[in-house]
């Protein structure tokens, strides 16, 4: 026969246990972390603010690291080692920069990203700046997302149809902050996609 102490005992255990395991859980989720790449070419400046936005919205969702380097900084081990990609080019041409051109180039003939698609699963995003209105923005950010594309990452936008972008000429010399919150919110959203991937365990 159990007593009502013993009843009580039991119960305060039951209790306890379930406590504990809430911590456990919440403990858990605050030490996971997903890492993100920001990487960029900038001459002028412009593009480096720009930059400075996304990271700075990655940054606002809770358990985000952010990384921020020049496209030449950037290392195999880092970008196969983050969870997301955003990149930034100034228009050249009505395209990406060449310095953002040989980063891409870089991925297969010195970091090694296939046979295996290294980059599957990863998300990946882009921003640009030009100096006109229609300078070729759109144009630019799809052709790095086309690089993505070919390289089986999850593609994002925000702060416009193809991402973030700036005018820096003409009658909007420099970047507003219009254009940083379009860059912040591109930020933001390639975090909180990343964080979805990563909490739905898709295949690598």
């Amino acid at each position: 026969m159990i007593t009502q102490p013993a009843v009580r005992l039991l119960l305060g255990i039951l209790f306890l246990c379930v406590g504990c395991s809430q911590v456990a859980a919440q403990v858990q989720s605050r030490s996971e972390t997903i890492q993100v790449l920001v990487a960029y070419h900038s001459l002028s400046g412009n593009t480096e603010i720009m930059a400075r936005s996304v990271a700075e919205g990655a940054r606002a969702v809770l358990g985000t690291r952010v990384l921020l380097h020049r496209v030449e900084d950037v290392t195999a081990d880092v970008l196969f080692g983050s969870d997301a990609l955003v990149v930034g080019s100034p228009v050249y041409w009505s395209n990406m920069s060449g310095e953002v051109k040989t980063f891409f180039d870089r991925w297969q003939f010195e970091f090694g990203v296939f046979p295996e698609f290294k980059m599957r699963n990863k998300v990946g995003a882009a921003f640009a700046t030009g100096g006109q209105v229609s300078s070729g923005k759109e144009v630019t950010m799809l052709t790095m997302l086309a690089a993505m594309l070919g390289n089986q990452m999850i593609i994002v936008s925000d702060g416009g149809a193809f991402g973030a972008s700036a005018t820096t000429e003409g009658e909007s010399p420099g970047i507003d902050e219009t254009e940083k919150a379009g860059a912040m919110a591109l930020g933001k959203r390639v975090a909180e996609v990343a964080w979805m991937v990563k909490r739905g365990e898709l295949p690598q």
